[in-house]
């Protein structure tokens, strides 16, 4: 048995009970805290940056596609514009946009390839005569030319003229459109350095008069030649071969045959340029 003393030394450690009164709600138990899953990190390793907002992260990685997507067309437009270079080196361009526009206007399109090496010497003197005296000079810009049309066409006097070369020309008349503004400026250029290493002059010059409009529908020198005289350009004259170059600027409003007035003129000082051409071997990258 429990003396007096031990059992009041027993009853004062004893757990205190509290029992609410009749009628009050049950006490309510914490709830239990969520578990923290301790992060260990190396030692010396630097501490971890805290994880960025998911939307952040979407944005972030819709930019990086979009990165990529530009990518990988910009390179397949490369890929792709020098291929076809490379194939037109040795294969006659089949068609262009301008012809597509022909036909879409409903004038048809007539064109008759001729090789550089069959063709008459003096329609390509004619046309570095009318077109780029410095086209054996070049490397497909002529910026002394181009200055010069700029100086002309600010005066508003004269009419206006540009300083492309007939490799600028080439490119924009076999892979491009017609027309201005700097996107299509920009393709020009890159294609004109594309055929300039390529192709080389000869190629651009064969091309170039096998493209070119000579009239409404008509494409190419040798189109040219038996619309305007009936016969191929194997066995053109001075006088006409100058006659189709002075067409090439506006083939759509000039006629070959019976020139009047501004063609005229512009015709006759072409014939008379050929023979400088020769003489002055401006014509010495064909040969």
């Amino acid at each position: 048995m429990m003396g007096p003393d031990e059992r009041e030394e027993r009853e004062s450690t004893a757990p205190i009970q509290v029992v609410p009164p009749e009628g009050w709600p049950p006490a309510s138990t914490p709830a239990p805290e969520p578990a923290v899953t301790p992060v260990i990190t190396p030692l010396g390793a630097p501490p971890r940056a805290p994880l960025k907002p998911l939307r952040h992260r979407k944005r972030k990685s819709l930019l990086r596609r979009l990165l990529k997507w530009l990518f990988l067309a910009l390179l397949a437009f490369l890929l792709l514009s020098v291929g076809m270079v490379a194939i037109y080196r040795v294969v006659p361009p089949p068609f262009t946009w301008t012809m597509a526009g022909d036909l879409v206007a409903g004038h048809g399109v007539t064109k008759r390839w001729m090789s550089l090496d069959r063709m008459d010497p003096d329609m390509a003197r004619a046309a570095i005569a009318a077109e780029d005296s410095r086209f054996c000079s070049h490397n497909g810009f002529d910026f002394k030319a181009i200055e010069a049309a700029y100086n002309r066409n600010e005066t508003g006097k004269h009419r206006i003229r540009g300083g492309s070369t007939i490799s600028q020309q080439t490119a924009k008349n076999v892979f491009l459109w017609q027309g201005g503004g700097y996107f299509r400026k920009g393709l020009e250029a890159w294609f004109t350095v594309l055929i300039e290493n390529i192709w080389g002059k000869r190629r651009i010059m064969e091309v170039y008069l096998n493209v070119a409009e000579t009239g409404i529908g008509t494409y190419g020198a040798n189109a040219g030649a038996l619309r305007y005289f009936n016969h191929d350009a194997s066995r053109l004259s001075t006088s006409e071969a100058a006659a189709i170059a002075a067409v090439l600027p506006l083939p759509k409003k000039r006629e070959a045959v019976d020139p009047r007035g501004f063609t005229r003129r512009y015709g006759n000082a072409i014939a008379a340029r050929i023979g400088v051409v020769s003489r002055d071997g401006l014509d010495s990258c064909l040969r």
